[in-house]
């Protein structure tokens, strides 16, 4: 297992998992100081945004293929692991083995392996709610863990503590996905502290509720006993693979250039007072001042909203929900990328809102003993 020593004049390395088009690397870069130095994303098409804007952090590819053990280390791990299983909109089959949010299991190995002093998780309200599921290993009476199927009805999810606050306090009931997840982070000597925002409270003239969760190894010398999460949430054998393109620094190595200086202009103007004026209602009539305030926020004029198509009608902008996002202009839009619309579309779709982000880390990193 790595330790991993800081050069203060360095920047702290960042490593992504499950890292889209980097909406909330940028955060992380803006909080913290840091570099993101790799990250790993199975999209191709969204993995060339993300090299497009980090040219020298290699994409280390298919989070289970990775041999944790052979690639560089990092002071953050951060990832959204994904969310499909755990939204509240999807078919609810919770943080289990073999589902998609299941993957976490490999971030937790990652942890587990690379002992950064930090971690950030992202994911949607969903995982308050949702079930985790684990796996019956030899020898173990699972049944006062798991009470219900690993596919909940709507009795299971009753079943769920009522308090989605006080997670995991009753071992007769079946265990949220956001106390599984502290559960595992708790065995990996790591504190944590979360917290759900909203996209509308920096701002952003919509909802998109999302938690983050911020924790910290609680000392700097790694654990020696190692406590399996490969084993408890997947089967055994996979994840242990060739790393894509593991990089060392190079000894000419030096801190660039903050990204993210336009992150910081935005965080500036959100105690800003914005009136709407007569052609914000023209154009846009009881959203005018929600338009009005985040074009202020991102320095950037709303762009049409959406695109005309006479056969099947008007559809979004990638454009117009890339500014929803709070992303520089062409951030994912660039057609250099060779993304069409309907990707650009799912990326964003399934990507963090950088103010967002770094509004939710500095406030759970102040009013917490992490910081």
């Amino acid at each position: 297992m790595h330790d991993t020593p800081t050069d203060p004049a360095s920047p702290l390395r960042i490593g992504s998992l499950f890292s889209g088009y980097g909406g909330l690397d940028l955060a992380v870069e803006h909080v913290f100081g840091g570099e993101t130095v790799w990250f790993s994303e199975i999209n191709e098409p969204v993995a060339r945004v993300f090299a497009h804007h980090w040219p020298d952090a290699p994409n280390l590819g298919d989070i289970t293929r990775i041999s944790w053990s052979q690639v560089e280390p990092v002071d953050i791990l951060i990832g959204g692991f994904p969310c499909q299983d755990v939204s509240t909109v999807g078919k609810r089959a919770g943080l289990a083995p073999g589902t998609r949010s299941g993957l976490w299991a490999h971030m937790g190995t990652a942890i587990e392996v690379l002992q950064p002093q930090w971690v950030v998780i992202e994911n949607v309200r969903g995982l308050l709610s949702s079930p985790a599921i684990r796996p019956i290993t030899e020898g173990d009476d699972n049944a006062p863990r798991n009470p219900c199927a690993a596919t909940p009805d709507d009795t299971a999810l009753r079943a769920l503590e009522p308090d989605p606050w006080h997670l995991g306090d009753s071992a007769t009931r079946p265990l949220r996905a956001a106390g599984a997840v502290l559960g595992d982070l708790a065995d990996l000597r790591m504190d944590a502290r979360w917290v759900g925002l909203p996209a509308s409270l920096v701002g952003a003239p919509h909802p998109r509720f999302r938690i983050f969760l911020l924790a910290q190894r609680q000392d700097a010398v790694p654990n020696p006993a190692r406590v399996g999460l490969a084993s408890r949430w997947r089967d055994p054998g996979q994840g242990e693979g060739e790393t894509g393109h593991d990089r060392t620094l190079a000894p000419d190595h030096r801190p660039r250039a903050p990204r993210t200086g336009w992150l910081a202009q935005q965080a500036q103007r959100l105690g800003d007072v914005v009136v709407a004026d007569r052609g914000h209602l023209h154009r846009w009539g009881r959203y005018a001042h929600a338009v009005a305030r985040w074009e202020h926020i991102t320095g950037r004029v709303a762009p049409a909203p959406a695109l005309l198509r006479n056969e099947n009608g008007p559809r979004p902008a990638p454009e117009f929900v890339e500014w929803l996002m709070g992303l520089p202009t062409a951030w994912l839009s660039d057609p250099r990328h060779g993304l069409p619309p309907n990707q650009q579309l799912m990326a964003l779709g399934n990507g963090v809102l950088p103010l967002q982000a770094a509004i939710a880390l500095t406030a759970v990193s102040a009013f917490s003993p992490l910081g």
